[in-house]
């Protein structure tokens, strides 16, 4: 295998999920359904919020971001495996692949702390509910908030840096519907150690505090709620944490099973079908899993079709 210096690589190949042309048509319509589905769906969610001055509380400005992250992720991947399916050209440029790096590292990454945001926010709620809106305060939220964005972007930027760093080969196809990291390294010719060694310990540091975060706050609050005394104040306490427990499993099973697997497996054609239900099932999900159990949610986004019926012009 030839080698190439790192400032020779214009543009890498991405492969795709499959190469076979006669399955094309069926990816890129299906892909398309669920780029559009999760566009529309956080941006219903994020307008029923903002329309809804009884929605403007810590919890759900919390999940306005949350929307919009997930926005962000699905497209900073689908748009570009769209166009690259219907142009029939899988060319990516090298700037364009590290800023597709850049971008959806960041976007994961701040979901993850935004996540365990989220949980501190039920602790305070069910914990200390007097204390609620004195504890959390608009200052304090929106620190969250940016502190999730801020460690996301710093985490990104030094993995994009990591990886501009190394010296690729003369074979640069990666087996992928996008420029993951995984299959980046793959593909470098310079021991890619201090790379992997970096995404275990940052990696590895950034779920253990999300974890721990997430577990803590679920122990108090799990113990207030088994001291509630009648089965419907349990089973209300319970309403409001559900929608978060379940995106919370479905976010950290995922990413889980596609970064924190063996790098032999993990450039494997099954490992970018794998990172589908991460990058762009959950995004997908996310939005249903909050409305379908919200009645909050619900009344807002009715609220919103109800007056876009009333004033859209009658033919």
């Amino acid at each position: 295998m030839g080698w190439e210096n790192l400032t020779s690589i214009s543009e890498f190949f991405l492969l795709g999920l499959s190469e076979q042309p006669e399955q094309q048509e069926v990816l890129f319509g299906l892909f398309l359904s669920m780029y559009l589905i999760t566009v529309a769906g956080n941006l219903l969610i994020i307008l029923a919020i903002i329309t809804n001055a009884q929605l403007h509380t810590p919890m759900y400005f919390f999940l306005t971001n949350l929307s919009l992250s997930d926005t962000g992720l699905v497209s900073t991947t689908v748009p570009n495996m769209l166009a690259n399916i219907w142009i029939q050209n899988q060319v990516i440029s090298y700037a364009g692949c590290l800023s597709q790096l850049y971008f959806f590292t960041l976007f994961g990454l701040h979901e993850a702390f935004l996540l365990a945001v989220m949980a501190y926010d039920r602790y305070v709620a069910i914990c200390h509910p007097l204390h609620y809106t004195l504890v959390m305060s608009p200052g304090l939220c929106l620190l969250l908030v940016s502190s999730s964005w801020i460690m996301g972007g710093l985490s990104s930027l030094l993995h994009t840096l990591l990886t501009n760093s190394l010296s690729f080969c003369a074979e640069h196809k990666i087996p992928h519907f996008f420029c993951d990291i995984s299959p980046l390294l793959r593909l470098s010719c310079t021991d890619p150690f201090i790379n992997e060694l970096v995404i275990f310990s940052v990696g590895g540091l950034t779920v253990l505090m999300c974890v721990l975060g997430l577990i803590i706050s679920y122990a108090y609050v799990f113990s207030t709620i088994w001291k509630i005394p009648s089965a419907q104040g349990k089973q209300k306490a319970l309403s409001t944490c559900s929608s978060h427990l379940s995106v919370v499993s479905l976010y950290f099973g995922t990413s889980s099973s596609v970064y924190f697997s063996p790098f032999s497996t993990n450039s494997s054609p099954n490992a970018a079908v794998a990172s589908v239900m991460y990058a762009v099932v959950t995004p997908m999900l996310n939005p249903f899993i909050y409305s379908l159990r919200n009645r909050d949610i619900q009344s807002s986004l009715r609220k919103l079709i109800w007056v876009r019926n009333i004033y859209s012009p009658r033919l």
